[in-house]
C-alpha cells in the first residue's frame, strides 16, 4: 500500500471527491442525517484527501481553531493506515501554521486510535447524530 498518499484538497475543485467519501461513510454507512453532515465550515476550512494512486479513499478537514474533523476512510481501505496518514497530515499542516493544540470529537469506538496519536479524552460520552462521541485534545510538546 505504498502508493497511498495524502494531499491538500481544495473545496471548490475537489468537492465531489470529498463529499462522495463522507456520503458513503457518514450518511450511507453510519446513518448520519445529511443536514448534520454538511455545514458552512466546509467552505472555510482546509481539506485533505487520501489517495490510492488516482482514487480518493479518505478525507479529513482542519478548521482554523485547530479542530480536526470529518475523518472518513472508505470501508475497503480501513486497516491500511489511511486514517493514521490523514491525521498525521492534518496535524502537520496545523503545526506548519503555528497551531499547537488540536481538538476533535471522536466516535467512542475510535478512542484508542486517537490515543495512539497522543490525544486525551476531555469529556464524558455524548450523543452526536445518534453516535456516542467524546471530545479529545492533543497539545504539541514544547
Amino acid at each position: 500500500m505504498s502508493d497511498i498518499h495524502v494531499r491538500l484538497a481544495d473545496w471548490q475543485t475537489d468537492q465531489a471527491l470529498l463529499t462522495a467519501i463522507r456520503q458513503a461513510v457518514f450518511i450511507d454507512e453510519q446513518a448520519v442525517p445529511a443536514e448534520l453532515e454538511w455545514d458552512a465550515e466546509d467552505a472555510r476550512c482546509q481539506h485533505l484527501l487520501a489517495m490510492a494512486g488516482d482514487t480518493a479513499i479518505g478525507t479529513a478537514r482542519l478548521l482554523a481553531d485547530g479542530h480536526i474533523g470529518r475523518v472518513a476512510v472508505l470501508k475497503d481501505w480501513r486497516g491500511h493506515q489511511v486514517g493514521l496518514k490523514l491525521m498525521q497530515a492534518a496535524m502537520q499542516l496545523g503545526l506548519e501554521q503555528g497551531m499547537r493544540v488540536f481538538l476533535l470529537s471522536a466516535q467512542v469506538h475510535a478512542i484508542a486510535f486517537y490515543e495512539r496519536l497522543g490525544y486525551q479524552v476531555t469529556s464524558e460520552p455524548y450523543d452526536d447524530a445518534g453516535i456516542p462521541h467524546v471530545d479529545m485534545r492533543y497539545e504539541q510538546p514544547a
